[in-house]
């Protein structure tokens, strides 16, 4: 059975925006490392990913994870992934992971990334905001 997990790997591998659109929750959060408050919203995230499948270089995952996790106060479990990969930006190797939450529905809710070091860190926080304001996803500042 192929899953929002499995179609995700695939659309970041593929470096296919459009297939990346029905994966996620019209109310997604995406943390960033890169950003204090979330990317939240479809359009947000999606507007995010166009920005980092143009500025990761060898993107790759590298590994995988999977099992359930709490996502609510309740105690509430549901499918969860984490995605080990490793990338390029502005010359700095980061070593990464991507954390998916998923909802009931199979969808992507929840998606964090956590990356080191922190000199590639600054990089792919320079990089990000110079797309994001390339795309006018966000003010100039």
């Amino acid at each position: 059975m192929t899953t929002a997990v499995d179609r995700f790997r695939t659309a970041v591998d593929d470096r296919d925006l459009a297939a990346l659109d029905g994966l996620f929750t019209e109310d997604v959060r995406l943390y960033s490392p890169v950003k204090f408050t979330p990317f939240e919203g479809r359009p947000a995230v999606l507007g995010l990913f166009g920005v980092l499948l143009r500025t990761f270089e060898d993107f790759r995952y590298v590994g995988e994870l999977r099992g359930v996790s709490q996502t609510s106060a309740d105690g509430a479990e549901a499918p969860s992934a984490v995605l080990l990969f490793r990338a390029t930006v502005g010359g700095k190797e980061i070593h990464g992971i991507d954390l998916l939450h998923l909802d009931e529905a199979g969808r992507i809710k929840e998606f964090t990334v956590m990356v080191r070091p922190r000199s590639a860190v600054q990089a792919l926080g320079e990089a990000v905001l110079a797309g994001l304001v390339a795309d006018g996803l966000v003010p100039a500042s």
